[in-house]
């Protein structure tokens, strides 16, 4: 299941909403991966630190931002338990990672390997033993941070319950008025063709590999200079 962090704040110059929610029906077979689009919204308002509003000052912007590969290390997490689980069968170091469903290469090493690897993210607590991708917590907390069922519990315990307090769900992230979407997914397809967000590709195992076509644009991590993506969409 994928997630969407979106936050929004009217008056303040950084606009971030949180989302999750369900694959589109053209991507049925991807929604048996954990992290098929889904997207999370949240409502109108926010609180961001001094810090954040010197950083960000200028008209308001709404921002999504996805959970899993983003904010939360889910491959690596994967890639922990299935080695432990299953220590004698064949496994797909991050390195060799492609394509953004995990379950479909795990396919073509083996078929069985597929419902196995499926059974790690499927397991009860997984999701919220996730680790955060590093610099995300931090990322989001300058902003100002608001974000599901098991995804609930992990915002919970990593940004606290005012975030879960203010999570909206919706179905296709397409359909989300937005200025930026941050995620790890190459393509994001959904009931809008033309999405009012540029999607910035956030640099994980699995996407390394792809080379964008200009003006796409990519993200290597947390360190990387975000702010000069927020701010290029303040001057158009």
């Amino acid at each position: 299941m994928q997630e969407l962090w979106a936050a929004e704040r009217s008056r303040a110059p950084l606009d971030l909403q949180l989302g999750l929610g369900a694959a589109a029906p053209e991507e049925e077979e991807e929604a048996l991966d954990p992290r098929a689009p889904n997207a999370l919204g949240l409502p109108r308002g926010g609180r961001g630190g001094a810090g954040g509003r010197a950083a960000l000052a200028a008209a308001p912007l709404r921002v999504l931002v996805d959970m899993d590969g983003v904010l939360a290390d889910f491959e690596g997490a994967l890639l922990r338990a299935f080695a432990c689980r299953f220590p004698g069968e064949p496994r797909v170091e991050l390195a060799q990672r492609r394509g953004f469903s995990v379950r479909e290469q795990y396919h073509g090493l083996r078929r069985d390997l597929a419902e196995k690897v499926a059974s790690i993210y499927e397991s009860p607590g997984f999701f919220l033993g996730l680790d955060t991708i590093p610099g995300a917590i931090e990322w989001s907390n300058l902003l100002m941070s608001y974000f599901l069922p098991p995804q609930y519990k992990w915002v919970e315990k990593h940004l606290g319950p005012e975030f879960v307090e203010r999570i909206i769900l919706t179905r296709d992230k397409t359909v989300v008025s937005a200025d930026l979407l941050f995620d790890d997914k190459d393509s994001i397809r959904g009931a809008e063709p033309n999405p009012s967000w540029e999607h910035i590709l956030f640099t994980c195992c699995h996407n390394k590999h792809i080379e964008l076509e200009p003006p796409r644009r990519r993200l290597l991590s947390w360190a990387d200079d975000w702010r000069a993506i927020v701010e290029s969409k303040r001057r158009k």
